[in-house]
This record gives C-alpha cells, sequence and structure tokens, in this order.
C-alpha cells in the first residue's frame, strides 16, 4: 500500500440514482431487453436472467475422443433477484424487516432448487456483486442465483477439506474456526447471539469477510426465524461498515456457500464470504500464473500488523450508523 502508484485510480461510485426508471429493466413496470415486462412488485421479485449462462436442456457432447480432450454438459438455471423495488437503496438502507425478507427468499429458492439439482452445492449459488468495479451494470439492488447440476471446483475442494478435518478432529471446521476466532479476538469484527463476522486467517483481499453462524448450519432453509432475525441485523451492521470505510456506496462480491442436501450431514458449515475490492491490486503475473497470495490483503501497518488483524482492526472500529443517516431523523419505512 506504501508503493509509488501512476496506474488505473478509479472514480467515485455513482451516488445519485433515480429511484425509479421506466428504462431500467430491473424496476417495477419495466420492459426487459427480451420484452418480458416486470410486475409492480413491493418487494422482492425474482425472474429467469434473460441471458443465462447455464441452461437445463444442453445437449450431451457426444464420445470423448481422447483423455487429454474431455467435456461434459453443464445444465442449470439462472436467475435474478431484485431485493427491494427502489434503485437508489441497497441492503445496508433496508430496514431490518426488509432485510429479512431477502433472507427468507434466499431460504425458499434454496429449497426449490435443491431439489431440482441435488448434485449441486444442495441448492442455488446465491451471490451479489455490488458496484460498477465488480462489474455490476445495473444499479438497483439485486443477486445473482445459479443452480447447476454439478459441483463447482471451490465447493469440491471445500467438501474434500472439510471431510478431512471432521474425520481427523471430530468436529466441524469452520465451528471450531469460528470458536478460535472468537476467543482470540484478533480478526473479530462484529458478533450476536447467533451469528460471527470475522476477517479469515486465510483474508487474500483487504477486509475481506468471513460471516459464520454460531452453531453448525448448513443451509439457509435450516435457519430458525431468531436466526433469520440476527442474520438481518448483523449483515446491515456489517455493509454499513463497509460504506463508512471511504463514505460511498462500497463495491464487493458477497456469496453464500452451503452444504448438500441432507440437512443432517457434518459436512460443509453455512457461510458468506464478502470481499471488497475498493482497494483491488493489479493482477499481477505471479497471481496469474502461480497463485493469489496473502501480500495483497496489506492495508498498511497499524496497531494489529500489516496482515488480516489490520484490516479487522479498521472495520471493527467503524461506526455502524450508516454515513447517509447521520443527521437524517428516523422515518418509517426504509431507513433512509
Amino acid at each position: 500500500m506504501g508503493r509509488p502508484w501512476q496506474g488505473q485510480l478509479e472514480k467515485l461510485p455513482q451516488e445519485e440514482i433515480a429511484r425509479h426508471d421506466p428504462e431500467n429493466p430491473l424496476c417495477p413496470g419495466a420492459r426487459r431487453p427480451r420484452g418480458q415486462v416486470n410486475p409492480d412488485y413491493t418487494g422482492t421479485f425474482i425472474f429467469d436472467n434473460d441471458f443465462p449462462a447455464l441452461q437445463p436442456d444442453v445437449p450431451d457432447p457426444g464420445p470423448n475422443e481422447h483423455p487429454l480432450l474431455q467435456a461434459r454438459s453443464a445444465r442449470g438455471v439462472c436467475q435474478v433477484m431484485c431485493f427491494h423495488p427502489w434503485s437508489d437503496i441497497t441492503l445496508p438502507l433496508m430496514s431490518s424487516d426488509e432485510v429479512r425478507a431477502v433472507i427468507d427468499k434466499w431460504a425458499e429458492i434454496n429449497t426449490d432448487l435443491g431439489a431440482i439439482y441435488p448434485l449441486g452445492s444442495g441448492g442455488a449459488k446465491i451471490f451479489e456483486n455490488k458496484g460498477a468495479m465488480m462489474g455490476c451494470s445495473n444499479p438497483h439492488p439485486h443477486c445473482q442465483i445459479w443452480a447447476s447440476n454439478f459441483l463447482p471446483n471451490e465447493a469440491q475442494t471445500e467438501d474434500r477439506t472439510q471431510r478431512e478435518y471432521l474425520r481427523t478432529h471430530g468436529t466441524p471446521m469452520l465451528l471450531e474456526y469460528g470458536r478460535l476466532e472468537e476467543e482470540r479476538q484478533e480478526r473479530l469484527v462484529l458478533r450476536n447471539e447467533h451469528w460471527l463476522v470475522l476477517v479469515p486467517y486465510w483474508a487474500v483481499w483487504p477486509f475481506q469477510t468471513l460471516l459464520l453462524p454460531r452453531r453448525h448450519v448448513t443451509r439457509l432453509q435450516d435457519l430458525s426465524d431468531a436466526e433469520r432475525d440476527s442474520l438481518a441485523s448483523i449483515m446491515k451492521r456489517l455493509l454499513c461498515k463497509y460504506d463508512n470505510l471511504f463514505e460511498i456506496s462500497f463495491p464487493y462480491s458477497m456469496g453464500w456457500h452451503g452444504g448438500g442436501p441432507d440437512r443432517t450431514s457434518p459436512r460443509r458449515g453455512l457461510r458468506s464470504l464478502a470481499a471488497p475490492r475498493a482497494l483491488l491490486p493489479p493482477a499481477a503475473a505471479l497471481r496469474l500464473g502461480a497463485e493469489v497470495h496473502g501480500g495483497v490483503r496489506d492495508v498498511g501497518s497499524g496497531s494489529a500488523g500489516p496482515d488480516s488483524r489490520a484490516g479487522a482492526e479498521r472495520l471493527r472500529n467503524l461506526p455502524e450508523e450508516h454515513y447517509k443517516l447521520r443527521s437524517v431523523p428516523p422515518s418509517g419505512g426504509a431507513e433512509h
């Protein structure tokens, strides 16, 4: 972070966004690129992606001609979920009840798609790319939902390593890790009765966080009402801290990982990973040709030192009241 820099500088994100734009294909009542018209939705809204990367009826590629030339059909569905009817709002500015409605819809989708694609990750791959810097082409608050007939590479690795840890140590890996970080409190950012937020020991990006339940649960749909309320609360608190870091609508990629369709599975635990990249290092040759390494998480030597503890300390010390609301009197409805 202390290097001389004469390269690319990002512009500040657009802050003035129209609440409703009839030309915006994600707004209520708007026409999407292929002619479908959105309903006048007042809460969440889900539709099949008009330009899906996965489709349910892809034909098989035929016989494999050589051991080095292998191909299989990747089938699935891609959906888009709008969080809110307003374009000028984001998750940290939504009310707790509105965030809870998003969580409930995630759980419902996970159940429905997990029944159709049990060979995938036991449900949907739910992820949000927020901000133009993260490749998001529309400021309207929304996420992507994918479900597939195969287990992606990252999930395969997680499945294998968490099985091995459970077999060797007799306890779920993420449950043990959460307890360890809560005891040490070096990388802990937030906690409440049911959840922990921490900057993981292996963090790659500055201010990367891991959101973990405090009991072993593998699927969103298995969360209790109290755990869902607590999740809505701690998500708002964390995302307010992200926005307060530079007093911008902070760009990040966030995704949920969970276990398979067996709710009693002692393997992959549920968690959400957020990787904010407003401080985005260039993809140097070492990272492309070898591996992404922990040096990119260095945010300067604070009292905690130049590692994942420094990012945790910065986030931990930020206020939880959103910077846009500090001079705004409370009112009903959405909190902004």
